[in-house]
């Protein structure tokens, strides 16, 4: 436990360094991220990370980030290329290639998989950099990120010191409906607490409303990693964070939040 407030604290400060810096700072901790995290996720499918399909998934990941910088207004480009690198289609092609070249040693499973991780990680970390970009980019994600935060803790000490009924134990064997219940409760009035801070986001309904969407989005996209987890036999997706896990871990919620609110068009 005290490995895990240590790790936390220390790495929440440094996060919100950068992304109260902004601009280039946090835009190059998201592709570092993207890429620690998709190796974490090609690994537990032990996949080498010295081998080609690691490297075409780098690949995909950063087409997917240059793809998203070049329709930032700082950055518009004239090049249709650079607008539209089409990284799911060069992807798909590369991987293609792969499968005859290596003999089917690497197999259109595999090639599924690490595309799949490429697209959901690499987007997923791009939506979260685009949002600060954005007008009122900055307040809009720590709105996000500290109501998530807020959500994950909530449900892990409600449901350490009350959960006593299983949420999905095929998939999450120790989320409980007490401990889901405690982060929603926790995420929303931490929203309605920055809103009051930050009134010009929106309303009081607005931020409930927020608040409510986050926190079962987060706790859905905290579950669509634990399936990746079980169904490939480990327990954390890597070791980089003690008392925490890997990258991957720490950033599952987040990750499925920003590319829900993107699709939604809410960042």
């Amino acid at each position: 436990m005290k490995q895990r407030i240590i790790t936390g604290g220390l790495g929440a400060l440094g996060f919100l360094l950068l992304l109260s810096l902004g601009g280039w700072w946090y835009t190059a901790l998201m592709f570092v991220l993207a890429v620690i995290a998709f190796l974490e996720f090609a690994q537990m499918r032990e996949q080498h990370w010295k081998t080609p399909q690691m490297f075409f998934g780098l690949i995909v990941i950063a087409l997917i980030f240059l793809s998203g910088l070049m329709e930032l207004p700082v950055l518009k480009s004239s090049s249709s290329f650079l607008k539209e690198p089409n990284p799911l289609l060069l992807g798909l092609a590369l991987y293609s290639v792969l499968i005859v070249l290596s003999r089917n040693r690497f197999d259109l499973f595999q090639m599924a998989y690490l595309l799949a991780g490429a697209i959901y990680i690499g987007y997923g970390f791009l939506y979260m950099m685009v949002a600060i970009w954005k007008p009122d980019g900055l307040a809009l994600s720590l709105l996000v990120i500290i109501v998530t935060w807020a959500n994950d803790s909530g449900a892990y000490f409600i449901g350490k010191k009350w959960g006593k009924h299983k949420l999905w134990p095929q998939i999450s064997p120790n989320k409980t409906i007490q401990g889901s219940l405690g982060g929603i409760m926790f995420g929303i009035v931490t929203s309605l607490v920055i809103w009051l801070i930050h009134p010009q986001l929106g309303s009081s309904l607005w931020a409930l409303g927020m608040g409510l969407f986050i926190t079962i989005v987060g706790q859905l996209g905290d579950l669509v990693e634990s399936a990746w987890k079980r169904s490939a036999g480990v327990k954390d997706s890597g070791g980089i964070l003690p008392g925490h896990g890997g990258v991957l871990d720490r950033f599952d919620s987040l990750l499925f939040v920003f590319l829900i609110l993107h699709l939604i068009q809410a960042v």
